[in-house]
């Protein structure tokens, strides 16, 4: 899969299959209009394309009006977006930076501008509450007309569904702040990840006898924090169970910054002791055990980790019981 920047390269294909929108989570909806996607641009003998912004537009328009409450919670890190981007069979994806100017485009000039004259789009499929343009003002009806006139296909895809429940980035968000993990997998078809570098830390779990790799977010509102049972690929050939913490950290620091941290019960030998850095792992969070906690010192601290790894292993021996 290629990835790029804006669209003004020349190693862009000179004409595509598109879809266009944030695909936080890259849900089972998602995953359906992808698979749409990839099947026209096959028998059109053209690149499955997605065209993605990065900020989300309502973290734009958040900052703009000094309201971060209208920023959405985040499920995903662009670089796990586009690992699973890749995973549905994508060709090429356009990452691009939603600002002023983008905001400011008419309906008419993001069509003329980014759909036919910047991707070259043959085929443009969308969802069925697809909005375009400077306030939202262009719809499906304004796309299709265009599509008539200046030469490209357009497709509606309708709401995807599971057990009665429409899947959207929002309903996976509610699902994360509920600390519903079973219910996340079921809506996204797989077990919530987070994959990234493991970078050096304060050496904080050293001290508290539990060593721990970290691993950014890189957003400051994640959808989902607290402490996990979570299973770790990348580290070692059979993937690692463990314990891991999601959010800010409230009891040894005050910068606000997003962490996972990870306790992995066996640590390979194989790796030493600092073997871990630098190395890209895929972190599954499986089982919420409870909610971020501030305690009074690190003695307290201490305590509650060792009871959250007690609890963790608790929950994978009762998975191999099958109870």
């Amino acid at each position: 899969m290629q990835i790029f920047r804006g669209f003004h390269h020349a190693a862009l294909a000179p004409a595509c299959a598109l879809t266009i929108g944030n695909f936080d989570g890259v849900h089972r909806g998602h995953q359906a209009m992808l698979a749409l996607l990839r099947n026209e641009a096959q028998h059109r003998d053209l690149p499955a394309t997605v065209l993605t912004f990065e900020p989300h537009p309502r973290d734009y328009f958040a900052a703009l009006t000094g309201k971060s409450e209208l920023a959405p919670a985040r499920i995903a890190t662009l670089r796990d977006k586009l690992s699973e981007l890749e995973r549905c069979g994508v060709d090429q994806v356009v990452v691009v930076p939603f600002d002023q100017r983008l905001a400011s485009l008419t309906p008419q000039a993001f069509i003329d501008d980014v759909l036919v004259n910047g991707l070259k789009a043959r085929y443009v499929l969308v969802g069925d509450d697809f909005r375009f343009g400077a306030k939202r003002a262009g719809d499906h009806d304004l796309l299709d007309a265009e599509g008539d006139r200046q030469g490209f296909d357009v497709a509606r895809m309708m709401s995807y569904e599971v057990h009665g429940l429409r899947v959207s980035s929002s309903v996976v968000r509610d699902a994360l702040a509920a600390g519903d993990m079973p219910q996340v997998e079921r809506l996204l078809g797989r077990p919530y990840t987070i994959s990234g570098h493991v970078i050096h830390g304060a050496k904080l779990g050293r001290s508290l006898d539990c060593r721990t790799l970290n691993v950014r977010f890189g957003h400051e509102k994640p959808a989902t924090s607290g402490i996990f049972a979570v299973r770790t690929h990348g580290l070692s050939d059979q993937p690692l169970e463990g314990v891991a913490s999601l959010g800010v950290r409230p009891t040894v620091e005050d910068a606000g910054r997003v962490l996972l941290e990870v306790h992995c019960f066996d640590w390979p030998a194989a790796l030493g002791k600092e073997g871990g850095y630098g190395k890209i792992v895929r972190v599954e969070l499986l089982h919420k055990l409870r909610d971020e906690a501030r305690y009074d010192g690190l003695e307290a601290l201490q305590a509650a980790i060792h009871q959250d790894i007690a609890d963790a292993r608790g929950f994978f021996e009762a998975q191999r019981r099958g109870t």
